[in-house]
């Protein structure tokens, strides 16, 4: 008999937070997932990069907003940066896995995600993991001479002796198009166990960063490597696309918001709702003020003004395009 998925046990929600911009994200993302999870059986995780010889900055959140991260429920979990650091913040997500509780299912959010709703009706299961869908073709760029998309991608998954790459193709998609190439945005994945998880990770994204195949010689791996590494990761453990019962992330469940600019400009009425009445208690207002995207957007109006100015202009197709637009009203900022 085929094992039973494990979708019903407890798991673990984990971002990652430090200093400066991360530690105000890390607010709307403790505060939101609490309001629309108030049941949840798991542990709300905030892993926090330590200082250390790979950061040159602070790294640890500021006292202000770590009692109302602890407030809301959240767990401040320390890790080292053993690999990445300061040289790609990115690693972050895939260093701070080793911290996590072995042997629980984990699910990690980017910093910058809003929750709209319950996760409860999200059918996870974590003997197969996924990840985000919500992505554009970044990567690779196929040199005009090649390899192709294929060539560059098969390469990967030769170089760690991963079988079925064939399995991996999107066969409604044409060859050569990078939609038909399993192809993740690391704002969210998860797993059976983060330090089983982190450790492959972590061997993946170095070696493909040392050691590359010649068929990556053209290729940028910053800020990409995390998302390259990925689907290997993924593939390796049992894992692929998301299914349906996925559905809920990034739509009526979690918002990947990316920057409060585009949140305001993009993001349905239930995102905007739900951010400006969890932040606007005055305990919480006296610490986020402190950041300029949110005394600006949420507390002094502008975010409104800025998606009044977006729907009567009209959604551009492209989000370069619309961050022009931001830009041309003064208010991009992070």
């Amino acid at each position: 008999m085929a094992a039973t998925p494990r979708t019903s046990q407890p798991y673990n929600i984990f971002c990652v937070a430090q200093a400066g911009r991360l530690e105000f994200e890390a607010i709307l993302f403790a505060l939101s997932f609490r309001a629309a999870n108030p049941e949840f059986k798991g542990r709300l995780l905030i892993a926090e990069p330590q200082p250390g010889p790979r950061w040159s900055d602070e790294t640890r959140i500021s006292g202000p907003v770590r009692a109302l991260l602890e407030d809301a429920g959240a767990e401040i979990v320390p890790f080292e940066s053993k690999v990445f650091g300061q040289s790609y913040p990115y690693g972050n997500k895939i260093e701070a896995l080793a911290a996590l509780p072995e042997g629980e299912p984990f699910v990690f959010f980017d910093t910058d995600t809003v929750f709209t709703g319950p996760l409860s009706q999200v059918g996870f299961d974590f003997d197969r993991p996924s990840a985000s869908m919500r992505r554009t073709g970044t990567w690779p760029e196929p040199p005009l001479y090649g390899p192709g998309y294929a060539g560059i991608w098969k390469s990967l998954y030769d170089k760690f002796r991963l079988d079925g790459f064939e399995e991996t193709l999107d066969l409604s998609q044409p060859d050569e198009y990078w939609r038909r190439y399993m192809y993740f945005n690391a704002g969210w994945f998860f797993g059976a166990d983060p330090v089983e998880f982190g450790a492959r990770f972590l061997r993946y994204a170095r070696e493909i960063r040392d050691d590359a195949p010649d068929e990556l010689a053209c290729q940028s791996l910053d800020p990409w490597l995390d998302q390259v590494a990925l689907p290997l990761v993924i593939h390796s453990f049992g894992g692929g696309r998301p299914g349906p019962e996925l559905d809920g992330l990034d739509g009526e469940i979690t918002c990947h918001y990316r920057a409060l600019p585009l949140m305001y400009a993009r993001e349905n009425d239930t995102v905007i709702d739900t951010v400006e009445a969890l932040t606007a208690p005055n305990k919480i207002k006296k610490v986020l003020k402190a950041y300029e995207p949110a005394k600006k957007l949420i507390y002094q109006g502008k975010g409104r003004k800025l998606r009044a100015i977006i729907a009567e202009e009209g959604m551009p197709r492209h989000e370069k395009a619309l961050r022009n637009r931001i830009k041309r009203a003064k208010l991009w900022m992070r």
